[in-house]
């Protein structure tokens, strides 16, 4: 038996065109890589300054803590200073031997305890509900209460002497 005759066919040239589903797609930087390093930097940068951070929030509870001390404090004072003052100004305002601005002072510090003891609730409140989001880590807690602080800090201050 012969061996089979094995033909090559040599296949017609043809012109090599690029359409768009043939051609390689050009060069780009895909939208996940690049949200995928955003990411690893924004974790690399939290753990490098991980302590920072939690040492940050720690001592915000105890500044938190401690201000709610000195609230309690403040109001338990203040209620005692009122009520004393509520006694004692009628009578002084008829007194021609107490001095006028010894009577200022007294109404002046009368009007004082009595805006720390109207904003006892609404302080209480805020320092409470900044403490617990400290402790909880709900930033939605802490971020809520930063202009009642703000109106807080500004109450006091301008209660103080200048």
């Amino acid at each position: 038996m012969p061996a089979p005759v094995k033909t090559t066919l040599k296949p017609a040239a043809r012109p090599i065109v690029k359409t768009a589903a043939t051609a390689k797609p050009a060069s780009f930087v895909k939208f996940s890589d690049k949200l995928t390093d955003s990411i690893t930097d924004i974790t690399k940068i939290i753990e490098q300054n991980k302590e920072m951070i939690d040492s940050i929030q720690e001592i915000a509870i105890e500044l938190t803590s401690s201000i709610g001390s000195l609230h309690t404090l403040t109001v338990k004072y203040a209620r005692i200073a009122n009520q004393i003052l509520d006694v004692l100004l009628p009578i002084l305002k008829n007194l021609p031997v107490v001095p006028k601005n010894v009577m200022a002072l007294l109404v002046n510090l009368e009007s004082i305890t009595q805006k720390i003891i109207d904003n006892e609730t609404s302080t209480a409140k805020t320092i409470t509900d900044v403490r617990s989001g400290l402790n909880t880590g709900d930033v939605n807690k802490i971020r809520g209460h930063a202009d009642q602080l703000k109106n807080v800090t500004q109450s006091i201050s301008a209660m103080l002497p200048k």
